[in-house]
């Protein structure tokens, strides 16, 4: 295939639109269902690289959740607690545990199922019927991987009456190192971001503190990498192989940290035992729970404990979540890895960072205000390294 017509681009005043290659050349996907568009495009491309970069960096299959050209989560195949489990909504799965691709994609839907509804998905391997599975009960556009066991495809062509999109893609395609693109009719060239992330980044720690475990290199690099492709400026926090919160497309530095640590928060407030024994209705949907589980922690416009709406909810009325009753959880939680695309400036992001649980973190230094930062890592013990490479991504 030489080229695809989308049906517009961005948006549906924007046609033609189409997607080519310069030279000529066959496109490296196939196009085994639906019609995917522009945006669906840019989300399997950005979310592929991101998956093939993490299974090459960690050595496990690897999932993504991508929304709007950013991901809600990453993660590798590592099998999820019963609590985990529960709070992702898959502990019904059958054979979860026997398929570590699945166990990713479970925990990359789960984590932040609110912006994950209607998401791109991205996997590092063959879909399997597992995976397929538990992509078929959830609200999708579409899904990239390198190929699909026969069982995955059939599961897979029955969500959206036979028009869900599914894309393989040559996982032997490599692109030409330099890329351009056009803005206002003017056309921008530069070298691709070929960067690659290991453990070499994390070797430089600047802190008092310079225990770096293992499992906390992997949750940085997953963190870096998934800020890679995360547009800027761009926070990310990461434990147990996977992002838990990314704050994307920030102006300022502090608000990524906030958004991100926000998002955290709540992945772990979801594990609660007062959350995940909320008498939800049967009837209720998968997505309506999503929304009433986050305004439950958050406190949302709508109070979902008070009289007149908790009946459309549950069948009692729960007792609600106090900030206190939050706060005292949250101070349990520690050992997460928190990544950034640039410098933090000012000592402020280590504070936010730190209130979420925050024992590893990983950014470029560079900052006239290093010696700030690494006070205030200092002051909590925090183990902090300066990788010297910056991760914007536009």
């Amino acid at each position: 295939m030489k080229e695809f017509e989308l049906k517009y681009g961005c948006n549906p005043n924007q046609k033609p639109a189409k997607i080519y290659m310069n030279d000529g050349s066959d496109l490296p996907i196939e196009i085994l269902s639906g019609r995917p568009g522009y945006i669906n495009f840019l989300d399997a491309f950005n979310s592929w690289q991101l998956v093939k970069e993490i299974k090459e960096a960690i050595g496990l299959p690897a999932a993504a959740s991508f929304k709007h050209v950013s991901p809600t989560c990453a993660a590798v195949g590592t099998k999820l607690s019963d609590k985990l489990k529960k709070a992702c909504f898959v502990d019904d799965i059958e054979g979860l545990d026997d398929s570590p691709l699945a166990c990713a994609y479970a925990r990359a839907r789960g984590t932040d199922r609110m912006s994950s509804f209607g998401d791109w998905i991205a996997l590092s391997d063959e879909c399997d019927a597992t995976t397929a599975t538990l992509i078929k009960r959830e609200i999708s556009d579409g899904i990239i991987a390198p190929g699909y066991s026969a069982e995955a495809l059939e599961i897979l062509k029955t969500k959206r009456k036979g028009n869900y999109n599914i894309v393989k893609i040559d996982p032997d395609y490599v692109p030409n190192p330099v890329e351009t693109k056009q803005v206002f009719g003017i056309t921008f060239e530069q070298g691709r971001n070929n960067y690659k992330i290991d453990n070499s980044q994390l070797e430089n720690i600047v802190t008092a503190n310079k225990n770096l475990p293992d499992s906390a290199k992997r949750d940085l690099i997953i963190a870096l990498i998934t800020l890679k492709y995360t547009q800027s400026n761009s926070v990310c926090y990461a434990v147990d192989g996977q992002a838990i919160g990314v704050g994307a497309g920030q102006q300022s530095r502090i608000h990524c940290t906030r958004l991100a640590g926000t998002k955290a928060d709540t992945w772990n407030l979801r594990q609660s035992d007062k959350v995940l024994n909320l008498p939800f209705r049967d009837d209720l949907g998968r997505a309506d729970r999503d929304n009433v589980i986050d305004g439950y922690i958050n406190k949302n416009e709508e109070d979902v404990c008070a009289d007149g709406n908790w009946q459309k909810y549950f069948t009692s009325q729960p007792e609600p979540f106090t900030d206190e009753e939050q706060k005292a959880y949250l101070s349990t939680i520690t050992g997460i890895s928190v990544g950034s695309d640039a410098f933090f400036p000012f000592s402020d992001n280590i504070e936010r960072a730190k209130r979420s649980g925050a024992s590893y973190i990983a950014e470029p230094g560079g900052s006239i205000r290093d010696d700030l930062v690494i006070k205030a890592c200092d002051d909590y013990g925090i183990v902090m390294a300066f990788t010297g490479m910056r991760l914007f991504h536009h």
